[in-house]
């Protein structure tokens, strides 16, 4: 199985599921509209749609209520990428070689249009219970993962930790960590957790995934602080070394290189054996996993 190619392909079934649920491009408040689907197709992995996809067929998913799920994950995680990208936060002119949002429409439109993305997110998940009137309880308790993980407790929980580093005098360990759970963590656990709800998986097997996802977004996440400083530019598509330029405290900071390539394969170990510990198999999703801790960009 060539692991890239298929996960480019998956990407691509993605984006034609996006697709359907863009909001059309006019009207007097079409500025917004086409800030919002700008920020959404401008590119990306789209890994947490996929996570959720093949977290869904893992546990024999059929229906197409994972598609709006689907959709709604990737709107959360780009609207958190046009505010990270504002002045208020990490004041970026650049994302995946192209204008951010508020470079390209103005910055008032880059908060409008993260705020029409989340709450966009939201509207798109729940006509999941137009499709899915067998089990609507499935989708009741999907919507509370997406909206916990999302939050102040989730997500949003880490990007705070995260801004205020640059108060501390002296960021811990154990903030960090909490950063890295939160910030990056908690949307691909969500992914994971809601495949496998809208699958019909009991609450052990959610909870499984959860810590699957959970392994998965600590690794990958250090493994972006590696590539940071010992990255390849022409593959990574940006230049290396921008957290030390910033004066970012990471986690191969604290750890050193060694020791946070030693972590990566240790959690990612972690993750596979609780992955290939369950009854249910997907070949693709376990190749992915262990794809996705160990590439290149």
């Amino acid at each position: 199985m060539d692991i890239q190619k298929e996960f480019e392909y998956r990407a691509t079934d993605v984006e034609r599921i996006l697709v359907k649920y863009l909001p059309k491009e006019s009207g007097y408040q079409k500025t917004v509209f086409e800030a919002m689907n700008y920020s959404l197709m401008v590119g990306g992995k789209r890994l947490r749609p996929i996570l959720m996809e093949e977290t869904f067929k893992l546990f024999g998913g059929t229906t197409k209520a994972i598609e709006p799920f689907m959709a709604a994950i990737e709107m959360i995680h780009n609207y958190s990428l046009v505010h990270d990208d504002l002045p208020e936060m990490d004041n970026d002119m650049l994302r995946r070689g192209n204008p951010t949002t508020h470079a390209k429409f103005g910055q008032a439109m880059g908060v409008l249009a993260g705020d029409a993305l989340l709450n966009y997110a939201f509207e798109t998940a729940l006509t999941a219970f137009d499709v899915e009137t067998e089990h609507p309880e499935r989708v009741v308790a999907a919507m509370k993962v997406l909206a916990h993980k999302a939050g102040v407790y989730g997500m949003i929980g880490g990007q705070v930790v995260d801004v205020e580093e640059e108060k501390q005098n002296g960021i811990s360990h154990n903030r960090i960590d909490f950063v890295y759970e939160h910030k990056t963590g908690a949307l691909i656990e969500a992914s994971m957790m809601i495949g496998a709800i809208l699958a019909g998986a009991d609450e052990e097997h959610v909870k499984i995934m959860e810590e699957v996802g959970s392994k998965i977004g600590l690794a990958f996440q250090i493994q972006d602080d590696i590539l940071d400083v010992e990255g390849d530019e022409k593959v990574l598509g940006k230049e290396v070394g921008q957290d030390a330029r910033n004066c970012k405290v990471t986690y191969v900071l604290f750890e050193g290189m060694e020791k946070s390539k030693r972590d990566v394969i240790d959690l990612s170990d972690e993750a596979l054996s609780k992955l290939l510990s369950l009854s249910y198999e997907n070949r693709f999703l376990t190749k992915l996993l262990e794809f996705l801790v160990h590439r290149e960009k």
